[in-house]
């Protein structure tokens, strides 16, 4: 079974998460990164991106290569911005046909999830999902916890997962 790990990550937080599933599950990995590469900090950085969630903007994205039709698994991720999944993952959603699918969604955030995996299950209609997890602030908790959490959310999902 082929697996691709498909991610944004602003501060670290899903690249870490990222990372981790791809330890465990190999496969490739896909890193979103957004053209505009400034760094926004403080409030500065929540007003921006909240202000791209509500005008419901689609940042532009620096190239990558991602063909659907090669993977059986997809695990994608996302921060919470504003209650939703980051405005780039919107933007490869919209770039890249997915369907047919077997789709584990993850997001991290400071707090809640908000709408994020409602969103994201319309946005990749057409798949079948296998498992969604919500990490806290991974970068601030302890990595081997972290791992532990990842390996029995890894578990759970092979009991989901068709062959």
């Amino acid at each position: 079974m082929k697996t691709a790990v498909i991610y944004f990550s602003y501060e670290g937080n899903c690249k870490l998460i990222a990372e981790q599933i791809n330890a465990s599950i190999p496969g490739d990995m896909v890193a979103l990164q957004l053209e505009d590469a400034k760094t926004r900090k403080g409030m500065a950085k929540y007003l921006w991106g909240g202000r791209q969630v509500v005008l419901n903007r689609r940042p532009a994205l620096k190239p990558y290569t991602f063909d659907s039709a090669a993977y059986d698994l997809l695990f994608i991720g996302t921060p919470v911005w504003a209650g939703s999944p980051a405005p780039a993952l919107d933007t490869f959603l919209e770039q890249t046909r997915i369907t047919g699918k077997q789709i584990a969604l993850f997001c991290c955030c400071a707090g809640g999830k908000g709408k994020v995996f409602d969103k994201l299950r319309r946005s990749l209609s057409g798949n079948t999902f296998v498992g969604e997890m919500v990490f806290i602030n991974p970068v601030k908790q302890d990595t081997g916890t972290l791992a532990a959490t990842i390996r029995l959310w890894l578990e759970e999902l092979s009991g989901q997962v068709v062959p």
